[in-house]
């Protein structure tokens, strides 16, 4: 490494280091001001928020990555155009691509660092951040119990102290006693107690001295009945002791948040995608196999099919989910088996196995509005295949060879079977339909009994109901699409920012390094101002463009790049600017522009 490469690059290393540390507890700051009632003033020990804090501290440098580099950047070149070493270093002949080239690679080489980061460590630190948030919050404050307050924090109890001589000993208590739900029927008076923790402070012993004890009855009395039962009870020394569970810090199993978008990384998150967009593909299916039973004239000349896409992706999604299942099963035997699990053991554990993927599939068929008589409608899918072209029959047939039960020879065994028998029940039935033909006054007859037993309007009521039936079971699938659509959505915003977070170091470099080059100005002035506006703007722009990702307005992939395409061009114009040594923020520039453009007037009216 040249000695210009070690000056740069040693100038820019320490205010980077030093911004970043700043921006990271600013950044910190902010996100516990929202947690900062609920986490402080519980007693928690010192090393849980030492946790705390490092976990929100991880979690958040993706964000403060980009703002350091651009402040160090802009402070950096600043520096050295301020001290007129820029000008050194451009007077021996280097340009200023090569001055920036240290620094450049520096920014690369940290920006695959935020990726991987991205993808890895920041997951995982915010599942442990969600899980031991959420213990916290669930703990209750710590036990202090103030003088002339009622104190409210043990469940089911009210106490009151009047005077408290020490941590343990007290006067003048009142307890209230909700634990039966039937408001303040039960009231205990005492004229001294002594409160003491035991069993590593999961209870508390408080005895009481001197005191009386109410107890009234609650109960529905009428008129004729007599008054209800009054108890009052004199004690010298009376214990009770309360459970402090609550009080203690309970650690949650992080798998309550394996479903949580923020802890996956690439590979979870097309998982992810993947399961619901089967689970979209299965709504719509179904909907359509399932409209047309409601339709029982229509259907006589008319089938409702799905689209030739939906019935392509149930085969496929369906294909998928069996080989899923073969691989697990192979999976689970091949364990069993290294551990010396005899063969009985196996099948049966095998056949738990099957067990447990039948109620999965049921499950999923109930969360879509099925009954187990609409199960039996996947082979209605196969009816839509003969309407599908040549070329597209052999392509789904060709993934439908990844099931591995049952095979491919028995797949078309049973498809003709199954065409033989629906062959013989179509000759059955039209033999059993054959038009009778019937004499006038048998015809009179028949119109008579229809007319007389009003069918028609009971034919128009039972049609109103079904077309009732279908809109609503329409509405509630629309419902459940959009909510999938919304969440789809939002999975590929959480893919695409583990690359546009880490790609943002490039970008704010490219604007700081040349905008620092331009000012000459370095220290916490002019660079920490342009750096926070820049900020502001890229801030907003990433707002901006996940906002319309999660409305639909634009694609997942447009919306989360959006701040990124935005200030590329900046980057760019700054870098073409600073290499012809322009003076964009000095005053002189603007005013000898407006004269110029003052007395290009001044010629033109006086001509």
């Amino acid at each position: 490494m040249k000695k210009l490469d070690k000056l740069i690059l040693g100038s820019f290393i320490g205010p980077f280091f030093l911004t970043f540390i700043v921006v990271d507890f600013i950044l910190l700051t902010v996100n516990m001001l929202k947690y900062f009632d609920e986490i402080f003033g519980k007693g928690l020990d010192f090393m849980i928020y030492i946790e705390l804090f490092s976990y929100f501290v991880i979690s958040i440098s993706p964000m403060a990555l980009p703002l350091a580099v651009l402040l160090s950047s802009l402070m950096t070149f600043g520096n050295l155009g301020e001290h007129f070493e820029l000008t050194a270093i451009k007077s021996s002949g280097i340009s200023l691509l090569r001055a920036l080239r240290p620094i450049g690679i520096f920014v690369v080489i940290l920006t695959i660092f935020a990726y991987l980061s991205n993808n890895y460590l920041v997951p995982k630190v915010n599942l442990k951040t969600f899980s031991l948030l959420y213990d916290i919050r669930m703990k209750s404050p710590a036990l202090d119990i103030k003088e002339g307050v009622f104190y409210a924090g043990i469940p089911n109890y009210s106490i009151k102290v009047n005077r408290k001589i020490d941590d343990v000993r007290l006067r003048d208590v009142i307890i209230y006693d909700h634990s039966e739900g039937q408001g303040n029927i039960n009231v205990i008076l005492a004229d001294s107690g002594r409160m003491e923790p035991f069993f590593n402070d999961r209870y508390m012993r408080l005895t009481l001295y001197n005191g009386i004890s109410y107890k009234e009855a609650r109960s529905q009395r009428g008129i004729t009945e007599k008054p209800v039962d009054f108890t009052r009870t004199n004690f010298s020394e009376n214990q009770m002791v309360f459970n402090l569970e609550s009080f203690q810090l309970n650690r949650t199993p992080e798998d309550l948040w394996s479903t949580n978008r923020s802890i996956k990384n690439i590979a979870q998150l097309k998982d992810g995608l993947d399961s619901m967009a089967s689970e979209i593909n299965q709504i719509i299916y179904y909907n359509y196999m399932t409209t047309e039973s409601s339709y029982s004239y229509f259907s006589r000349n008319r089938k409702i099919t799905p689209p030739e896409d939906i019935v392509r992706g149930k085969l496929l999604y369906d294909s998928l989910r069996e080989a899923r299942l073969k691989f697990r099963k192979e999976r689970k035997e091949d364990s069993l088996r290294s551990v010396g699990v005899s063969a009985s053991k196996i099948d049966s554990s095998l056949v738990a196995l099957d067990s447990v993927a039948d109620q999965e599939y049921q499950l999923m068929q109930d969360s879509l509005g099925l009954s187990q008589s609409q199960s039996g409608l996947d082979s209605m899918a196969l009816d839509v295949i003969d309407e599908i072209g040549s070329e597209e029959q052999s392509d789904i047939r060709e993934k439908l060879t990844l099931m591995p039960d049952p095979s491919p020879g028995n797949f078309e065994n049973a498809r003709i079977e199954e065409k033989n028998e629906k062959t013989e029940t179509t000759d059955s039935l039209k033999m059993a339909l054959k038009p009778t033909e019937f004499t006038p006054e048998q015809k009179a007859k028949i119109d008579s009994i229809v007319s007389a037993g009003n069918y028609k309007a009971r034919a128009a009521t039972v049609g109103l109901n079904n077309a009732r039936t279908v809109k609503n079971n329409f509405s509630t699938k629309l419902t459940q699409i959009d909510n999938l659509e919304r969440e789809y959505r939002r999975f590929q915003i959480a893919w695409f920012q583990k690359y546009t977070t880490a790609f943002a170091c490039i970008v704010m470099f490219m604007i700081g390094a040349p905008l620092g080059a331009i000012i000459k100005k370095g220290g916490l002035g002019m660079p920490v101002l342009l750096s926070i506006i820049f900020f502001i703007v890229y801030y907003m722009l990433t707002i901006t463009g996940e906002k319309w990702a999660k409305e639909g307005v634009t694609g997942a992939l447009l919306g989360t790049w959006f701040s990124n395409l935005v200030l590329l061009p900046f980057g760019f114009f700054f870098l073409k600017q600073a290499r012809k040594d322009a003076r964009l923020f000095e005053a002189d520039t603007y005013v000898e522009f407006f004269k110029k453009i003052h007395q290009s007037f001044k010629r033109l009216f006086s001509n």
